[in-house]
């Protein structure tokens, strides 16, 4: 036991040194000229404003929760610490990645005016920070209050890992406020740059005329990293947890073993995914989605080779190894899935673009279509997944073992999360890198190599959000089967009543979180075009370059709509299932699971890729397709893409964060309810 604790702890101190490392070698390249930084900082300092507003604001909050789980449930000191960890933690991991992220943004785009593999390699670098940190961090709290927690409680027959949840509720806390405000933002800032800029005035996009342009590249930061990180920190922590209480529950020989697996496997994948970074090197074809692709497959080899000795040397046969293979898989199902719906070099997202020659109606018709029928793969991947997790684990002869492998391969579905992670985050990266080339004016050549680096950026971003659904899908599966064992649900009556409004409940739970994010974002969007067109009209010599626009009204009116829109979801999601649990009991909260788990699901997948698809079919028509920038289909698309932002980087994503959350508050306050 203690060999595998020391390892993993010592594992997530080199993630930590790795990132320190890169760092410091993206600082050392070059930031530009004086106009590039002069923009650089502004969105440095606009992004690390909004992070300080809303972590204020969830100051206050923490410690309200922090008071209710101490006086309320047993164990409640050990429990309010990890929060506390967890959410400091999490925190952390977000404004330490977003950091790194605006500082890349502009080397990147200096390093394109000379190399796009130089920019390539900066871009991802800091991906890679942001992975490491969430991986280190994460492995850091598991492994430390796993320790400690075994020394305080002399209990062998109490399920330590069960206090461990604290530290994943504190990670899910400040996930949710990360995904949300950061959601509002971004995309309120972008809905407002595309409308005016691009749709009323014909202005290029990222022009530095247009005043909400700063507020937009802001926003990549602060929803599209911090946000992201803080959603798969809590996905990663939580997967490896539930595995941990499943392995105490299922097994009585050789326990300790069965409860370390997770750890040592999520080990495995960081030393896998810090090799795998050296992979992504781009060749003479100037592949950029091959270079990154080739890193991930990479890891994943490397993590299956190690795996398969870990796995043999701790419990002595195989069947787990497959179910952690059957996660691994599940994962790059979903991913290829999500880069066929979404990247414009395919079909469906084409059939977007030819929509609309005819207008904005039927470009919004075919988008919603696409991202429909796009729910059909992920559904079937994770269930097949779920079900070769089970059997292959030996499910058919011992039910909990089963469960077991299920939790096991959610722990692979993650494993290589250090630069799955990575090459998700450096899409942002790469976006501010062609915004900074545009508003810089540093040529042609620059802003191309940018362009290619931003259009890989966007498939590996919609990817990215595949693999954050998936993940969150099994995830939640996994949080259910914990608390129906802690409660000691053998099965759900669904013709009992309070079961059926139960599962009612957790259906609706995600169409009104969606739906308060989306009036949120156009309710901010709303005053945002209202700024813009008021900039326009009167800053005399603005069309005309001639003089400048005021960026810090457009972003304080998205970091005063964020922080202002963001509390009441945030209180639906851990609100609700304390509500179902005391008023209808156990069985019926375990309704409101299954209900959120399927429903939630189902409308994250769908929205993310109809707003990736969206996003793509314009940029599609940008490259000179269908009459190019400026046509009648340019400007229909233009209005698909503002309906797709807030689903893809706002409500789609968020749903990842709302599924988790309310399962880790389920099995948090199971005393409650039992």
């Amino acid at each position: 036991m203690l060999l595998i604790l020391i390892s993993s702890f010592v594992i997530g101190l080199l993630a930590i040194v790795f990132a320190l490392y890169l760092t410091s070698q993206i600082k050392k390249n070059s930031a530009g000229n004086e106009k590039m930084q002069e923009i650089s900082t502004h969105i440095h300092k606009g992004a690390m404003a909004f992070l300080n507003k809303e972590y204020k604001i969830m100051i206050v909050f923490m410690v309200i929760v922090s008071l209710i789980l101490y006086y309320t449930l047993p164990h409640g000191l050990e429990l309010t610490i990890a929060f506390i960890v967890g959410c400091i933690f999490s925190a952390l991991a977000g404004r330490l990645g977003m950091h790194v992220a605006t500082k890349a943004n502009v080397r990147t785009a200096w390093a394109c005016n000379s190399n796009i593999g130089k920019g390539l390699k900066i871009a991802f670098s800091s991906g890679v920070v942001m992975g490491m940190f969430v991986v280190g961090l994460a492995i850091l709290g598991i492994s430390t209050f796993y320790f400690i927690f075994d020394l305080v409680i002399d209990d062998p027959s109490f399920n330590i890992s069960e206090l461990i949840f604290g530290f994943g509720f504190g990670a899910s806390y400040i996930a949710l406020f990360a995904r949300v405000g950061g959601g509002i933002f971004t995309k309120a800032a972008d809905v407002g740059a595309d409308l005016v800029g691009k749709v009323e005035k014909g202005i290029p996009e990222d022009d530095p005329r247009n005043p909400a342009v700063i507020a937009d590249n802001v926003g990549d930061n602060v929803g599209d990293v911090a946000g992201m990180g803080a959603d798969l920190f809590e996905s990663y922590i939580e997967s490896v947890v539930a595995a941990m209480v499943i392995g105490f529950i299922a097994f009585s020989i050789n326990r300790e073993n069965f409860v370390l697996l997770p750890l040592g496997i999520a080990a495995v994948g960081i030393l896998s995914s810090i090799a795998g970074t050296y992979f992504v090197k781009v060749g003479k074809k100037k592949n950029l989605a091959g270079a990154l692709n080739k890193g991930v497959l990479a890891a994943s080899i490397i993590f299956a080779v190690i795996a398969y000795f870990l796995i043999q040397s701790l419990t002595g046969s195989m069947e787990f190894f497959w179910a952690t293979i059957a996660g691994l898989l599940t994962g790059i199902v979903i991913g290829l899935s999500t880069e066929h719906y979404t990247s414009s070099h395919r079909k469906p997202t084409q059939s977007i673009s030819e929509a609309s020659k005819t207008g904005p109606a039927t470009n919004i018709i075919e988008g919603l279509s696409v991202g429909m029928w796009s729910t059909i793969i992920p559904v079937i991947a994770v269930s097949a997944g779920i079900l070769a997790a089970f059997y292959l684990s030996g499910g058919s002869l011992d039910f909990k073992i089963g469960l077991y492998g299920i939790a096991i391969a959610a722990v692979g579905m993650l494993s290589t999360l250090g630069i799955t992670l990575a090459a998700d985050t450096y899409g942002p990266v790469a976006d501010n890198a062609a915004g900074i080339a545009e508003m810089a004016s540093l040529g042609r050549k620059s802003r191309r190599n940018a362009e290619a680096l931003d259009a890989v950026g966007n498939t590996t971003a919609a990817i990215g959000k595949g693999f954050a659904i998936g993940s969150a899908a099994l995830t939640s599966l996994v949080l259910y089967v914990t608390f129906a064992e802690i409660v000691g649900l053998e099965a759900i009556n669904v013709a009992d009543p309070k079961v059926m409004v139960g599962v009612f409940i957790g259906g609706l739970l995600p169409f009104m979180f969606a739906a308060l994010l989306m009036k949120s974002v156009g309710k901010t969007a709303i005053k945002m075009v209202n700024e813009v067109r008021r900039q326009f009209k009167s800053i005399k010599g603005l069309m005309q370059g001639k003089a400048k626009p005021d960026y810090n009204k457009c972003i304080e009116i998205a970091t005063s709509g964020a922080l202002k829109e963001m509390i009441l979801p945030g209180l639906l999601a851990i609100l609700s299932p304390i509500a179902v649990g005391l008023l209808l009991g156990a069985e019926a909260l375990g309704g409101l699971l299954v209900g959120k788990t399927v429903v939630g699901f189902l409308m994250a997948v769908f929205m993310a890729n109809a707003g990736g698809a969206w996003d793509n079919a314009k940029k599609y028509i940008e490259e000179g397709k269908l009459g190019g920038k400026g046509s009648d289909p340019h400007k229909a698309a233009v209005v698909g893409d503002t309906v797709g932002d807030p689903f893809k980087d706002t409500a789609g994503p968020s749903l990842n964060i709302l599924i988790k959350l309310m399962g880790i508050v389920a099995l948090i306050f199971v005393p409650l309810f039992i």
